[in-house]
């Protein structure tokens, strides 16, 4: 990368489910558009310092292979459930290439959750495995808005809601990643001002209990005018051609692999 240049990539756009829906034969998930094809949602940070990871979907390694990236440096969580946490097994194989344990940004009950679903990589056991056997992480704590550095980039967790879960967005410079989320509170709206580029949850046309609908996340849109927004963790509900011709133009469905520098 040149100096200064920063890049995000979309490694997976869909819902927890993915799209196709095992067993679903709407047009949708029959689709030979390949923007209709969405993996568990994740993006990768690239910085002139190394890739910064959100997230570890079950479809990570396949994820990282089709952008042709090895490894990554570091990795941070926005929350552990299973779609965004059950591929950090493969996690096992970054410090080959490091040379060192892989980072893991979260908080503290992701942590424990992480410590208890991969519960063989952290008991007693573990440091009798062969080399390569579990993943070599190094937790660090992070907080919501208390900014971190990771990579040489200043990183600013944002708290929302995700029914009756917490969970953490993420802004670096201008942008602001967002998923997994149906409210935000009073204190995170500052952290989303002046942005050029929001990327944000927009499930479904109809109400979710734990996640905006498509008039919802317009509606965050039309608060906090960023130049441009980003749909993101979509169901099969949306056909890519037709649902964005639809949208503002500063409005965009995200799909694998969708690249952007900011």
């Amino acid at each position: 990368m040149s100096e200064g240049e920063r890049r995000l990539v979309f490694l997976g756009s869909g819902t927890s489910t993915g799209v196709p829906v095992l067993g679903c034969d709407c047009h949708v998930c029959l689709s030979n558009d390949p923007r209709n094809h969405r993996t568990r949602p994740s993006v990768l940070f690239e910085f002139p310092q190394g890739r910064l990871l959100i997230d570890t979907t079950p479809e990570m390694r396949l994820q990282l292979l089709r952008e042709k990236v090895g490894y990554v440096h570091a990795i941070a969580f926005t929350h552990s459930h299973a779609d965004h946490l059950f591929g950090l097994d493969d996690a096992r194989l970054f410090p080959k290439m490091t040379g060192a344990p892989v980072p893991i940004f979260c908080e503290d009950f992701v942590e424990a959750n992480i410590r208890q679903v991969f519960s063989y990589a952290f008991n007693e056991h573990a440091t009798k495995m062969p080399a390569g056997g579990v993943p070599q992480v190094v937790f660090e704590r992070i907080a919501p808005a208390q900014p971190f550095v990771v990579l040489g980039q200043v990183v600013t967790p944002i708290r929302l809601e995700h029914g009756r879960f917490r969970v953490l967005g993420f802004r670096i410079g201008n942008l602001a990643y967002c998923t997994d989320v149906n409210r935000i509170p009073d204190e995170s709206w500052p952290l989303l001002e002046g942005l050029d580029i929001l990327i944000l949850d927009a499930l479904r046309v109809e109400p979710h209990p734990t996640h905006f609908s498509l008039e919802e996340a317009l509606g965050v849109v039309a608060r906090t005018q960023p130049k441009q927004a980003y749909f993101t963790h979509l169901s099969h509900v949306f056909d890519h051609e037709a649902t964005e011709s639809a949208l503002p133009k500063n409005v965009r469905l995200a799909y694998d692999g969708l690249s952007l520098k900011f």
